[in-house]
């Protein structure tokens, strides 16, 4: 199956407007139909349960068909919700520019309900942190890290009110992951017509150079005008200090390149690069 779509998750979240904004910002300059998707976790829809052995000898049959009934209310309003959230996100996707919009409501778990739609999907948007979190703690969503390390298509994830991207900064470090990540961009139209920074953090040597000089080059001939930068010191702290310095108004990076086990030992430089963004992160496999 040819993916076609772009494929946009909203909640209802304080961050759902930059969700739909970003995804439309993307329909329109990559000229593919989008898709909003709300699903509705079982958290949220609660499941009726066998309680006659917990309210007690005492309670009467009609006690347990009012929880039942209310299970059932619950559920029917949250299905309501649902279609009122995304008929707005629609109205609001289409007077930003998207094409061809359509919605979906699931009954899953998050994941589950992405990876179900990926085959036609060429990319997902989705948020930084969902319903119930302050959008200015630096950190991420409970499902996006799971997302992120599961799903093989690119994901674009929105951070906060959504400006129309000037240019954008690479985060290269020479692993088969950012040359694919390379390869992905040089042959998506995306990023095409944005100004561009290939970053890379680590020794000033020849192998370096060399390499963030091919990564360039690779770019470059597919008509995209990027400036390479080869940085030392903390990775972190290099990223952030050069996207302040350049005003960088969207990052691009590869996604979790080494094991679990490295990661719980030295931390991920994905999941904090994800958790300080203050502008859209482009995310790749």
């Amino acid at each position: 199956m040819t993916k076609v779509h772009i494929t946009a998750c909203v909640d209802g979240s304080a961050i759902s407007t930059a969700v739909c904004d970003t995804a439309a910002w993307a329909s329109h300059v990559l000229d593919a139909p989008l898709s909003l998707l709300h699903v509705l976790e079982k958290s949220n829809t609660p499941a009726q349960e066998d309680l006659s052995g917990a309210i007690g000898l005492g309670s009467r049959e009609h006690l347990l068909a009012e929880l039942t009934e209310l299970d059932e209310k619950r559920n029917k309003l949250a299905i309501e919700h649902g279609k009122h959230l995304l008929q707005d996100a629609k109205n609001r996707a289409i007077a930003a520019g998207a094409v061809s919009v359509q919605v979906e409501q699931r009954h899953d778990e998050l994941l589950e309900a992405l990876l179900h739609f990926e085959a036609d999907t060429r990319l997902f948007v989705i948020g930084r942190l969902g319903g119930g979190h302050d959008l200015q703690k630096q950190t991420i969503g409970s499902h996006v890290e799971s997302v992120v390390r599961a799903v093989q298509t690119p994901i674009l994830m929105a951070t906060g009110k959504f400006s129309k991207p000037g240019n954008y900064m690479l985060a290269y470090d020479g692993s088969e992951t950012a040359d694919r990540a390379m390869d992905r961009i040089a042959n998506s139209p995306l990023l095409s017509g944005l100004p561009g920074h290939v970053v890379m953090v680590g020794n000033d040597c020849q192998q370096n150079r060399q390499r963030l000089q091919r990564a360039c080059d690779l770019l470059a001939s597919h008509g995209h005008q990027v400036q390479s930068h080869l940085l030392q010191g903390n990775v972190i702290e290099c990223l952030t200090d050069f996207q302040n310095r350049f005003n960088i108004e969207l990052k691009v990076m590869g996604a979790y390149g080494h094991s679990r086990i490295r990661e719980f030992i030295l931390g991920s430089n994905t999941t904090r690069m994800l958790a300080s963004s203050t502008v859209p992160v482009l995310i790749l496999r």
